[in-house]
């Protein structure tokens, strides 16, 4: 179990004091998610990479303006969401209408001697299938999911993230979960 001294906020508050070790360890523990969160959104690793840079840097400008009002991690993809709007917004594409490959490769988990290659082989495709109807969503209800599966925010944290109501987000993760549900369902 974390102590005080290990929590977001705090590591937060020792960087803006000067602490180096303390960034150190935020940024060990939300490299990954944070990541793969832009690079689900984007679905461009160079452009992921270069927003994930950004967003770093942003954060390091801002540090010792940092005071306590949410969760670090509700600030970090508050920052990020920004980021990916201005991203959108400077695009050919534009900001999109929902708005108003370096993903993890499969990871065999250990299996009983009597699984058989063909169920991994299932799982794979599972796998694939689900992270190919994730690229589908829509973008907001996208960030929606990523925000509470990858970065593991609350409705209200998500929705302070995001600049959105908290019903806006249930109604995102709703939209979005029946479409990956009905999706998976008719998986091969």
């Amino acid at each position: 179990m974390p102590t005080d001294a290990d929590a977001d906020e705090t590591l937060m508050l020792r960087y803006r004091e000067g602490d180096a070790d303390a960034f150190t360890r935020l940024y060990a523990r939300h490299k990954g998610p944070l990541y793969r969160y832009l690079l689900r959104q984007c679905g461009q690793p160079a452009v992921a990479e270069e927003l994930f840079q950004d967003i770093w840097l942003k954060l390091i400008a801002a540090r010792a303006g940092y005071t306590v009002q949410a969760r670090f991690t509700t600030y970090l993809y508050r920052l990020a969401h920004n980021r990916l709007v201005d991203h959108y917004r400077a695009s050919a594409r534009g900001l999109p209408l929902s708005y108003a490959d370096d993903c993890p490769e499969w990871a065999e988990v250990p299996a009983p001697e009597q699984l058989q290659p063909e169920m991994q082989d299932d799982r794979r495709r599972q796998s694939e299938r689900l992270l190919a109807l994730l690229a589908e969503l829509p973008e907001a209800q996208r960030e929606a999911v990523l925000l509470k599966e990858e970065a593991g925010l609350s409705l209200e944290a998500i929705a302070q993230a995001t600049g959105t109501g908290r019903e806006t987000v249930k109604s995102r993760l709703r939209y979005a979960l029946a479409h990956l549900r009905r999706g998976m369902r008719g998986a091969p």
